[in-house]
């Protein structure tokens, strides 16, 4: 199991820089020119909480670069455990979805 990330409800940071890999080949996805995608939710819910559109940094890499700040809102749910798909629209608007979710537990501001 991967490890889940950190945060805590209500923030706007940190950034997070995630690079994307090809799971038959192990080689980074070159993103050029593509819209990359973070669909955050509550672990088991159906519903989309935030939709973060990621800034291609080292595109050739599949390095990109998700902001919280983009929408402020979007750990303002309840604490407990969260998931998020990472979706790819390419040029051509050919669609790959990155298959392991990523984990979070968002935990309950002071």
């Amino acid at each position: 199991m991967r490890n889940r990330i950190k945060l805590v409800q209500g923030d706007t940071r940190p950034e997070m820089e995630i690079t994307i890999y090809d799971g038959l080949t192990g080689n980074a996805i070159d993103i050029t020119g593509s819209t990359v995608r973070l669909k955050f939710r509550e672990l088991g819910s159906e519903i989309v909480r935030s939709t973060l559109v990621g800034s291609n940094v080292y595109p050739q890499e599949g390095v990109v670069v998700f902001s919280w700040a983009d929408d402020p809102n979007a750990l303002d749910g309840e604490p407990g455990p969260y998931e998020a798909e990472i979706e790819i629209t390419f040029p051509d608007n050919s669609i790959q979805t990155v298959y392991d979710p990523l984990k979070f537990y968002v935990r309950e501001d002071f």
